[in-house]
């Protein structure tokens, strides 16, 4: 590098050097923070790079990060909050739509080298380029998912996206926010190559002065672009999201769509439906959603905390193994202890189903298999950082193994609980270090669901509360949401939730179909409705939770009916549904959206919904109001990624606080 010419000093966002090729490297080392966002001032500094480049052009550019946290992770999410009003959210969009298309027209080649995250308005930026370039990196992403807050790629990324990889890639990743891994970029053409980093600035250089022609789809692929066949895309695409949007809670995906069939990705050709998106209460809330998602990932960031290497997990069930499985596959050490090989046997299976699904790599699939280690003899205990119990809700059981391990685990080591509804304060009384204890309470099924629960007592001492900054940190570490609960019957989740199945179940009761109820819960914005959700859970668990929760109610007449029947749900095949392949078998004719004949709430599917999502956010506000939960926003944060809950509404607090302003 011959030259070093920094600009903009006062704030050095921006780097550039020039080498003896007469090649330009700017590198985006954003000021004051741990990753790149464009900002207002990143994109002005960008313009002014782009000025000076037109006084003296170099051979070409190569834009690159000098984060260690990846390339640029999309525009700063903080200016988006006072969008208010049209003229804001027009210059918003203007800023970077400008700045791209000047990028994308500069006589000389450019390439974005990519390393790390590119998300956003960042893949916009490297689309904008002529070349892209990807470091070969598993943990890395490439997306648009702009969706996922209520809003739309508006710098260009809708207009160029579909050029590069065709429309249904391009249109699979932005209506719904998918991110793809660096290999996958390549294969779909999102990126000229995918490299390792030894190489990765000789092969920016070489690519940069390749004059290889820009990359784009050619073919059928290239007139699905074009009319007539952009109507034929856009109205399936249409009837698809109506499928799964039928009350249109989310407007961007339908916004997205108009933008690329009517406006070739231009969103300064619709300012009122720029104003309409940017200032919707939908992309507000999901904002607000965004912004409790990076509250609880800091939960399992503690400061000086160290790693977790190796997990011990006794209980090789369904629970058991699934966590031990998630470790594994997050590059943890695990030994799996039951009683027997045979009792380990399925869990490694449906590991080896789970490695396969995600990871694709059949070199990568053996090295996740090679760390999930059977352990009958329980050996790993003695080597472990953390000892999982993951064994059947029994006192007596559970007390009778932490007597064995506590003598045999390390004396820094931590033990925790993966149970539901035994208190803490209980489990603990027969160990020498109760402090030690702690729950990290898993959903199911463990790949799918973000949250977990971390469970401490009410009256835990300096250790204790250091051990559940280690527990947070631990479920951080494997790529989970840590939600710090005090030790109290469902925690949170569960306490709400065994409360709105059994009040769904009580519209049976009254005559309405579990289809019906189910339908009016989906409709609400729920991913399953709540008797499909006892049924995947079991009645009989449901059952004991109601009865643990609520001891002086009574139950349901149509759940003792079904589990006198031995009709248990999914894991008997037949409960309030019959269960095929592990999917409910509904009747579309009980789905209908006009339920009952009679006056009151069951006649209404919306009244019904209002009344079931009103016993959700009463039961949370008990949970809070007990101390179970530290505030309302985390109390939110809890149920959306532990249940779901509709995220267009920002939470069932914030949602029915509103509702009563």
């Amino acid at each position: 590098m011959a030259t070093v010419q920094t600009l903009s000093a006062a704030a050095g966002n921006w780097r550039i050097d020039r080498d003896g090729q007469g090649l330009a490297w700017l590198t985006l080392d954003r000021a004051g923070s741990a990753v790149n966002a464009l900002s207002a001032d990143v994109m002005a500094e960008l313009a002014a790079v782009l000025d000076s480049l037109d006084q003296a052009p170099p051979a070409g550019l190569i834009i690159r990060s000098g984060k260690d946290t990846g390339f640029i992770v999309g525009a700063d999410i903080d200016e988006f909050a006072d969008l208010g009003e049209g003229a804001a959210a027009q210059a918003l969009v203007a800023r970077g739509w400008t700045l791209f298309e000047r990028l994308a027209a500069v006589p000389y080649p450019t390439l974005a080298l990519i390393q790390g995250h590119c998300l956003g308005g960042g893949l916009e930026l490297a689309l904008a380029c002529r070349y892209r370039l990807v470091v070969e990196d598993a943990s890395a992403a490439l997306g648009l998912p702009e969706v996922m807050l209520g809003i739309f790629p508006g710098w260009g990324g809708i207009k160029r996206l579909p050029r590069v990889v065709g429309v249904q890639a391009a249109l699979d990743m932005m209506l719904t926010g998918r991110r793809i891994d660096p290999r996958r970029a390549a294969r779909l053409g999102l990126v000229d190559a995918c490299v390792p980093l030894r190489v990765r600035d000789a092969a920016a250089r070489q690519w940069v002065l390749s004059g290889k022609p820009v990359r784009k789809v050619s073919g059928w692929r290239a007139w699905l672009n074009a009319w007539p066949l952009k109507r034929l895309v856009r109205w399936q695409a249409a009837r698809q999201l109506d499928s799964k949007d039928p009350l249109g809670h989310y407007p961007a995906p339908r916004a997205i769509l108009a933008l690329w069939a009517e406006h070739d990705g231009n969103a300064l050709q619709a300012p009122d439906l720029v104003e309409s998106i940017l200032s919707s209460d939908t992309a507000r809330n999901l904002l607000r959603v965004y912004r409790l998602q990076e509250r609880l990932k800091n939960q399992g960031k503690p400061d000086g905390m160290r790693a977790v290497h190796h997990v011990h997990v006794v209980g090789a069930g369904v629970m058991g193994g699934d966590i031990a499985a998630w470790c594994a596959l997050q590059g943890l050490s695990v030994t799996l202890q039951d009683q027997n090989v045979e009792r380990i046997a399925p869990a490694l299976a449906r590991a080896g189903k789970l490695y396969t699904r995600r990871l694709k790599d059949r070199r990568r699939i053996q090295a996740a298999l090679d760390r999930l280690i059977p352990d009958v003899e329980g050996h790993g205990v003695a080597r472990a950082d953390l000892v999982v119990e993951a064994i059947s809700e029994n006192l007596e059981a559970k007390q009778a193994l932490y007597r064995q391990v506590e003598a045999r685990m390390r004396p820094d080591a931590l033990l925790v609980t993966n149970t539901s509804s035994l208190s803490l304060e209980t489990l603990r009384t027969v160990l020498q270090r109760p402090q030690r204890l702690i729950g990290i309470h898993f959903f199911n099924p463990v790949a799918r669901m973000p949250l977990v629960e971390v469970v401490g007592t009410r009256d835990g001492d300096a250790e204790h509360q250091d051990a559940v900054a280690r527990a947070c940190g631990f479920v951080g570490q494997i790529g989970k949401l840590a939600l710090p609960v005090r030790s109290a019957p469902g925690f949170l989740v569960n306490a709400a939730l065994a409360p709105y199945m059994l009040a769904a179940m009580r519209h049976v009761d009254a005559g309405i179909s579990p289809a019906a109820v189910d339908a009016a819960m989906t409709d609400f914005g729920m991913p399953m409705g709540p008797i499909e959700l006892a049924d995947t859970v079991g009645l009989d668990v449901a059952l004991a939770a109601g009865r643990q929760l609520a001891p002086d109610a009574e139950p349901p007449r149509c759940l003792l009916q079904r589990i006198e029947r031995g009709h248990l749900g999914r894991k008997s095949e037949r409960g309030f549904y019959a269960w095929r392949d592990g999917k409910a078998v509904k009747d579309a004719g009980h789905a209908q959206r006009a339920v009952g004949s009679g006056a009151g709430p069951g006649s209404d599917p919306a009244l019904l919904a209002a009344g079931l999502a009103r016993v959700l956010a009463d039961q949370v506000r008990l949970q809070l109001e007990a101390g179970v939960v530290e505030d309302a926003d985390l109390a939110d944060a809890g149920m959306i990624f532990g249940t779901g809950y509709a995220p267009f509404t920002g939470g069932p607090l914030y949602h029915h606080n509103r509702l009563s302003s």
